[in-house]
């Protein structure tokens, strides 16, 4: 299991001792976790990590994120079990909940609606789209963050 945390604006103990954390993303694929970290860093949060289904329900527990973005296609449990662990539990059913499919993949992003998925990004996606997408589920104006 891999956890990686730095905090942007400064490390945030705020939620029962346990590190504060913007986003956590759930996704197997090197090149595409870089890119998200980058991306979503950049744009001001302080992002955690993980690259299977098991390690993105401790992650839930242990930091307590503000939102996730979560790959469908993760070993061990894959998005969608994640995503219905988040809605099914009282601590995290509200938590939004960004949700990457592959392009064309339109089964799996309606199987995602159906248990709860706030809002879906295509792979491959624009960077911009990403962050956008973000801003809009924790509720920050394009000028904050």
């Amino acid at each position: 299991m891999r956890l990686s945390v730095a905090a942007r604006r400064g490390d945030r103990a705020d939620r029962g001792g346990t590190l504060a954390i913007d986003i956590l993303i759930a996704e197997d694929e090197p090149s595409i976790l870089e890119s998200l970290d980058f991306i979503l860093r950049r744009a001001g949060w302080s992002i955690s990590s993980v690259t299977d289904g098991e390690a993105a329900i401790a992650a839930l527990r242990q930091f307590q994120p503000r939102m996730v973005v979560l790959d469908v296609m993760l070993p061990k449990r894959n998005g969608f079990d994640v995503l219905k662990h988040i809605r099914a539990d009282a601590h995290t059913h509200t938590l939004p909940v960004l949700v990457l499919t592959a392009k064309g993949q339109q089964q799996d992003r309606r199987i995602a609606e159906e248990l709860g998925a706030n809002r879906f990004v295509t792979k491959p996606y624009a960077n911009a789209e990403v962050v956008g997408a973000v801003r809009q589920l924790l509720g920050e104006h394009a000028g904050s963050g």
